[in-house]
């Protein structure tokens, strides 16, 4: 006779855990946040964050952004992603100084950016853990580690494919110790290797170099692909982004407020 009452405080519970803000874009795994497929987003790495874009994520700078803008979002539901380069070097950030001039390889194309030599993961190790101790305590969901794919570019060094399934291991490690969730970005071909140790994947231009498929082990695992393309319209890349269920929009190349969604 007791049926009827629990079944309604089920219903009750899954109805609280549904509604409650941010919750309804992911799951907790592990201890922290793990975003579903074709849940929607803005990424906004320069300019003054819009927070009233009516998505339920957002990718933001962490060195830029402070713990009040984070607050807000968190205020208005959103979950939100810290930014980082984690394998190349920025010469503008307050802790660039603190890289010795040997792991500084070649420029990746960007002002002012330069590879890493991920092999030296003895010098690197502690200065993106103090760079993910800082999303965290800015009160970040994530973390977006960007230049994860630097042995497939002329870094300056040597690096193989072992190298780089060794570092973005750490990379995620120092996240998931810190609780929190972590993305692959790009890194296409090690996809296979790294599904199971990353909780989201971030994606540059799959639609337009036809690699979206590429992405499908994510999404077999209930795990979202952030997307953007930059060149082409979305009639042209968003039902197949639909179809694979990606999170995909057009944005600038200097990723500001500016997106169209599909």
């Amino acid at each position: 006779m007791r049926r009827p009452v629990l079944f309604a405080a089920l219903i009750l519970l899954l109805t609280a855990c549904t509604t409650a803000p941010g919750k309804d874009v992911g799951r907790q795994a592990g201890g922290h946040w793990r975003p579903r497929p074709a849940v929607a987003w803005q990424w906004q790495l320069t300019g003054r964050v819009d927070t009233g874009v009516d998505v339920p994520v957002y990718d933001i700078d962490g060195f830029d952004q402070s713990e009040a803008t984070v607050a807000t979002l968190h205020d208005e539901g959103r979950r939100v992603i810290c930014y980082l380069s984690t394998g190349a070097w920025e010469d503008w950030r307050p802790d660039a100084e603190k890289f010795p001039r040997s792991v500084l390889g070649e420029g990746n194309g960007w002002e002012g950016e330069r590879w890493l030599d991920i092999r030296r993961t003895d010098v690197l190790e502690p200065l993106m853990a103090a760079r993910i101790d800082m999303c965290r305590d800015k009160g970040f969901d994530a973390v977006e580690p960007d230049n994860m794919d630097g042995y497939r570019n002329r870094t300056g060094f040597p690096l193989r494919a072992a190298d780089q399934l060794r570092y973005n291991r750490l990379v995620a490690r120092l996240a998931h110790d810190r609780g929190l969730a972590v993305g692959l970005k790009n890194d296409l071909d090690q996809i296979p290797q790294l599904v199971d140790d990353f909780d989201f994947a971030v994606n540059e231009q799959c639609a337009q170099y036809g690699e979206c498929a590429d992405l499908k082990p994510f999404i077999a695992a209930d795990k979202a692909v952030f997307h953007v393309e930059y060149e082409l319209p979305t009639d042209r890349f968003c039902a197949d982004s639909r179809r694979l269920k990606l999170s995909s929009m057009l944005k600038k190349y200097d990723l500001g407020v500016w997106r169209e969604a599909c």
